[in-house]
């Protein structure tokens, strides 16, 4: 049986008035502040629509599961939702050219100077930790938001994301499920693989690309958005899995942390075409109108994304940690047990 995570603390007036709706206190009156006056990318909001969409998933300890539908809540988030969504359309705004937004995705610059390349070069046990906390928050539930679109596609389209699907559940086989090798690549890098234990020091950055896509997920209307979100994440993920598999290597990890990456150097390199051809390609067969929905969502994947990177290395290099303060088991032995 899965543990639920314990509640983080509020980061301001929005989380604290989604920990009290969770929590079965909602608090009187409109939502906190006015929605103009809310930082779309910030912490308060980020945390508190992270939390608004947990009970789609795994849910809080001794949060009820009847709080997914409680009009409070609902209410609150959409306006959260209201706010995020126009920010992200405002700053990753671009035309419906879905092939050039596939294309870009494929160029990698000639000198590389992503997290991944960090890593793969200088990394240490410690910075790696780190970055295994920040991904936590998606990996632990990887391919769980995208699933929210199946019932949403037909067809062929259909068909093929199931298969990409099927792929990232283990096929079949509970112990190959992705985020079961993610846990397992945590444990092996000392850290604590329970489903939620990082939320507490998880950025907005890190927040941010996760909401998205649930927000994606969660709505009909948003549905071109986030099978563009799933073609990103097939498309990109092959060539950084090569380099974090060699991080690993370089630091001397074991098969049960290096697994994770080299099966989705694998996989993902045919999930690649499988989302554009079969996926993109039958849906907008379909639906043409959606192609502005899929350039955006892969357009707004991509942002969120180098935002993330943009903070994480700014840390490093100024030799401070990515994460809130207090991140356990990050600092430790400087080989993993």
């Amino acid at each position: 049986m899965t543990t639920a995570p314990e509640l983080p603390s509020a980061r301001g007036p929005l989380s604290g008035a989604v920990r009290d709706i969770l929590l079965g206190s909602p608090p009187p009156g409109p939502p906190p502040g006015e929605a103009a006056s809310w930082d779309p990318f910030g912490d308060d909001l980020q945390l508190a629509l992270y939390m608004a969409y947990e009970p789609h998933y795994r849910g809080f300890r001794g949060v009820c599961d009847t709080r997914e539908w409680d009009l409070d809540l609902l209410r609150l988030r959409g306006a959260m939702e209201e706010t995020f969504l126009g920010a992200l359309r405002a700053a990753a705004a671009g035309d419906d050219d879905v092939a050039a937004a596939l294309d870009a995705l494929l160029i990698e610059p000639a000198e590389g100077q992503g997290v991944s390349h960090e890593l793969m070069h200088d990394g240490t046990w410690e910075r790696l930790r780190e970055y295994l906390a920040h991904r936590s928050l998606y990996q632990l539930k990887e391919a769980d938001p995208q699933a929210w679109v199946i019932p949403r596609l037909e067809g062929q389209a259909k068909a093929s994301l199931v298969a990409v699907e099927f792929d990232e559940f283990g096929g079949g086989r509970g112990e190959n499920v992705h985020a079961r090798l993610f846990a397992d690549l945590m444990e092996g890098a000392g850290l604590d693989a329970r489903y939620g234990r990082y939320l507490e020091f998880a950025p907005a950055v890190t927040l941010a690309p996760v909401n998205a896509m649930s927000l994606f997920g969660l709505h009909r209307a948003l549905r071109g958005a986030m099978v563009g979100n799933f073609a990103t994440l097939e498309i990109t993920s092959p060539p950084g899995a090569r380099r974090m598999a060699k991080a690993l290597e370089r630091l001397g990890a074991g098969e049960e942390c290096t697994r994770f990456f080299t099966e989705h150097i694998e996989a993902d390199a045919v999930h690649e075409q499988v989302m554009r051809r079969d996926v993109i390609g039958d849906l907008l067969a379909g639906e043409p109108q959606l192609a502005g929905d899929v350039a955006f969502g892969i357009r707004a994947s991509v942002l969120l994304e180098t935002r993330w990177e943009e903070h994480v290395l700014a840390a490093w290099r100024e030799g401070r940690s990515s994460l809130r303060p207090g991140a356990p088991g990050i600092s430790g032995p400087a080989s993993p047990r």
